[in-house]
């Protein structure tokens, strides 16, 4: 269903959040091309605005000046995967090649958090609820569809994930050099290796996907906006999608899916 109202298993994907050098104009952005609702928080947040569709968080946007004297990392939406305990996740992560950029801190009393990247150096997030669960909306138009890891070591990422998160890897039937990530037998989100054709400098990295009800109007607005499309429109096996830019660089996908069968 589209409203989340169980809890997040272990494992999945729970939360995301990207940086922006221009809050404001990123909370623009995103109402213009997905209808969200936000503004920058208190300071006790460090202005971390939490945006919002039908009332229901989706997603967040902090600026990149409350990171004080740290350097500002890169225009990147950033994948949470919900955790039990997250300094057990962090000695795991750690445990199975892993690297910890934070220990697992305090957000109020919203829960816990930490920032890894898995072996082949691709970046997420780890989330331990406590008030907060994480979105509270998804895979309807406007809203996180999708998780996918691209990674320079298929077999490396799927043990890692295996051991670190407990997610299960298996071939997607149907798409070719295409795996699955579930939690207890259910697809949270997907793998495949970075093509042949990606630029040299591409890392590993996650994509997040974006349920929308028109792709090809979507890349329109996000043109409009100020973004970039960069690949256009085209069909493929779970729907018409789209890879695309905001206006500072963040990537991101967009899908219109096919109707599930019955």
């Amino acid at each position: 269903m589209p409203e989340v109202t169980e809890p997040y298993q272990p494992g999945t994907p729970c939360w995301i959040d990207v940086v922006a050098s221009d809050q404001v104009a990123a909370l623009d952005f995103y109402a213009k091309v997905l209808g969200w609702e936000g503004s920058p928080g208190p300071p006790e947040t460090g202005g971390y605005a939490l945006c919002t569709l039908k009332g229901k968080p989706v997603a967040g946007i902090m600026s990149a000046e409350a990171m004080g004297d740290q350097p500002a990392p890169p225009p990147v939406w950033t994948t949470y995967f919900a955790s039990a305990d997250a300094d057990a996740t962090l000695q795991a992560i750690t445990r199975n090649g892993g690297t910890t950029f934070t220990p697992a801190v305090e957000v109020m009393n919203l829960g816990r958090m930490l920032v890894a990247a898995d072996p082949t150096g691709a970046v997420f997030g780890v989330w331990e609820a406590r008030e907060f669960p994480g979105a509270g909306i998804a895979n309807e138009p406007g809203a996180l569809i999708w998780n996918e890891l691209n990674t320079t070591d298929i077999e490396a990422a799927a043990a890692f994930y295996a051991a670190a998160l407990g997610l299960e890897t298996a071939p997607m039937e149907g798409a070719e050099d295409y795996f699955s990530l579930s939690v207890t037998g259910r697809p949270v989100g997907g793998m495949r290796p970075l093509g042949a054709a990606a630029p040299s400098e591409a890392a590993s990295h996650w994509l997040v996907y974006f349920a929308v009800a028109d792709t090809d109007a979507t890349a329109a607005k996000v043109a409009e906006a100020g973004g970039t499309v960069c690949k256009e429109p085209f069909d493929m096996v779970a729907g018409r999608m789209a890879v695309v830019q905001d206006s500072q660089g963040a990537s991101f996908a967009v899908i219109a899916p096919k109707p599930m069968s019955a």
